[in-house]
Order: structure tokens, then sequence, then C-alpha cells
């Protein structure tokens, strides 16, 4: 049984809540890094392990109450309503950051990964042969991952169900970042950003009593494959959530020493000096798919310029994500005391 929450506690888990889904919405970030250095990793699979056949029957049953405490519902409704709510207020500001100061966003998130690779290496005293292999593979895989091409859009529902179930993997394996593996699927924007607009922009419609977008069926399609969308990442979660809870009571070093390596890897893909390439015609204008969306090819990085102004803020903020993540160990600790 875990310890009972003060009012703060429960504050600061809503807050973890916004600051996972800001992180799965954003390629390269992966919402399990927020977890891991928030230091609710374990508690956060172990509570998604408990959703099984037992808990199934105990809601089934009627006995709500212990089918609450049984999956530690407390925890898992906070954090949930957080990701939630991040999605329709925090991601909003998130995208809009991402528009207009794009390097800077880049450069803080990459300040965190930093942050998270000391914060999980510091205290981690079991370097030997397997676990060195295990973080070696690990880095290979994190860099191999970031060079990959995106593919193209796809809305069959079966394959969103799979995008779904892969996808949700940023939010249990630190350092995978499930949104940059939806650019690799090619469904991003149809899933990450048509979906959720078209959902933010029915309720919205709905509050204010207005229940045209019924008869919108291309709006009714979006929210079908938004919702089997959510099947999957429901559907994953759960079932990678039994997976990791085996492999980190058997071999919790070596898992610790593949995340350490993976989320090293993974700078890569946030690295802030990137261009985003664009499929091109022999004239050199943009292609879009049959959904009108520019085409992906890859990101092309670069060194920074440092006689360049914007490069010096860009790692002022490298340092603020790094001393983001040194203020959440310092939170964690003494929350301990």
């Amino acid at each position: 049984m875990y310890e009972p929450r003060t009012f703060l506690d429960k504050l600061f888990l809503v807050i973890k809540g916004l600051a996972m889904g800001a992180a799965n919405k954003v390629p390269g970030v992966s919402g399990g890094i927020v977890a891991f250095v928030g230091g609710f990793y374990e508690e956060f699979i172990y509570s998604l392990q408990k959703i099984n056949i037992k808990a199934f029957k105990l809601l089934f049953n009627g006995r709500f109450k212990s089918f609450y405490r049984y999956v530690n519902g407390q925890f898992l409704a906070l954090l949930i309503f957080g990701m939630l709510v991040s999605y329709f207020s925090v991601s909003k500001i998130l995208d809009y950051f991402l528009e207009r100061k794009e390097l800077f966003v880049w450069s803080a998130f990459f300040g965190m990964i930093l942050g998270s690779i000391y914060f999980i290496s510091k205290d981690f005293k079991h370097w030997n042969r397997k676990t060195l292999t295990a973080g070696i593979l690990g880095l290979i895989v994190g860099i191999s991952i970031s060079f990959l091409s995106p593919a193209k859009e796809n809305d069959n529902l079966l394959f969103i169900f799979l995008c779904g179930m892969i996808s949700v993997s940023g939010m249990t394996l630190p350092g995978l970042s499930g949104s940059f593996i939806l650019i690799l699927l090619g469904n991003y924007v149809l899933l990450l950003v048509d979906s959720v607009n078209a959902l933010y922009d029915s309720m919205s419609e709905v509050i204010r009593g207005d229940f045209s977008f019924i008869k919108n069926e291309e709006r009714l399609d979006t929210l079908m494959i938004l919702a089997v969308f959510t099947a999957g990442s429901a559907t994953g979660l759960v079932t990678l959530s039994h997976i990791l809870t085996y492999v980190l009571k058997h071999y919790k070093h070596i898992t610790t020493a593949v995340i350490i390596g993976f989320i090293t890897g993974s700078l890569g893909v946030v690295w802030p000096w990137k261009r985003t390439i664009f499929k091109t015609n022999e004239l050199g204008q943009i292609l879009l798919d049959s959904n009108g969306k520019e085409i992906i090819l890859n990101y092309q990085r670069y060194f920074p310029d440092f006689s360049n102004s914007e490069t010096w803020w860009a790692i002022f903020f490298v340092i603020v994500g790094i001393f983001i993540l040194l203020g959440l160990e310092w939170y964690g600790n003494n929350r301990k005391k």
C-alpha cells in the first residue's frame, strides 16, 4: 500500500500529469522521462499492471471502492486528469511556442533530457559487463530511431489501433517518444493534431448547444479515428505495464542501463538545431499528401552558429531545462524527508 497523500502531493501529481501530457505530444520527448525523474515511474507501472482480470471482476460485481483501491485509483485518476487537461491547454500553448519559438522549445527539452540522464545515472552503481552491454544496445537503438524516415499517413482503423498501442510506449518507456514514433508511422498530424482539435471543437460546440457536427461526415470520421486510437493506446498501456512489471522485478539493473542508453541516444531526436525536410517536386514546391498535409521526409541537424545571439538564448534555455530537472530532484528528496 502507498502512503496517504497530502493536498500538496495531489496537486503536484496533477502537475506531473500536465507535464506527461505535454511531453507525450512533443516529438522526441517521452512522457516516461517525466515519470522517471518525477519519482513515480514504478508506481505508475505497477498501478497500470493492477488493471487485470481481478480488477474487472471487482468492477463488474459492483465493488467500486474495492476496484478503486486495488488499482491505486486516486493516483491514476489525478495523473490522467492532468494529462487530459494538458491536451486541451498546455499542449495548445506548446503548439503556439513550437510554431513561433521552435528553437527555444527544443532547447528547453534538450536540457531537460540532459538533466534526466544525470538524474538517472548519478545513483546507478551497478555497471558491469551485462549492464554496460545493455546500455550500449539502448544507445544504439535510440540513435538508430532518430535517423529513420517517416512513412505516409494512413487512416485505416486497424493501423490506427496499432498506432495507439505503439505510440503509448512513450508513457511507459523513458526515452522512447511516442509522438516521434507516430511521425515515423506517418500519423502524427492525424492523431495528435487533427483528431485532438476535432474533439476540442466538438466539445466546444456541444457546450454552446450546437450539435451540427453530427451531420459533418469528415468530423465524425476524425472522431472515430480518435476513439480507435484511444482504445489502442489503452490496450497498449495495460499490456506494456504487465511486461514492464515483470522486467523491472527480475531485471531491474539491466532495464535501468537500457533506459540510460536509450535516453542518451534519443538526444539526437531533440537536438535543437535542426530543419524539417519536406518532400518537394522538381520546382522545389512542397508536396502535400491526400489530406493536404505537408509530407515530412526527415530532419536535417546542424551545428549552432555561436556568433548568433539566438544561439546563446537557446543555450540559456538548455540550462533552464537542466535546472527544471534539478528542481524536480530537489522536490523529490525533500518529500522523502
